[in-house]
């Protein structure tokens, strides 16, 4: 299993789509793709953005879909963060 520490990335707020876009491409679908598990691990961030989350996973579920949950874990979320995670997935799911 692949453990991504989200907050190393982007600190307590995780906004920029383009550092999120490099966590999916370099970290998330390589593992994804060999059969592996990946939890992003939220610790200490206390928001993210739509726009970060829809870079971070929106592609993956696109590809996999809904299968994807099965390897793909969120830990550590705050309220607000488990929101958007969720916001997105739904919105995903629907298309």
């Amino acid at each position: 299993m692949l453990t991504i520490s989200v907050i190393k990335a982007t600190g307590t707020f995780a906004e920029n789509k383009d550092v999120a876009r490099d966590i999916r491409i370099k970290k998330i679908t390589p593992a994804i793709k060999k059969g592996n598990e990946v939890t992003l691990d939220f610790a200490g961030v206390t928001v993210a953005t739509q726009s970060f989350v829809h870079a971070l996973i929106s592609e993956i579920i696109r590809e996999y879909g809904d299968d994807v949950f099965d390897k793909l874990y969120f830990k550590d979320c705050s309220p607000a963060v488990r929101q958007i995670v969720n916001i997105v997935a739904d919105y995903m799911e629907e298309r």
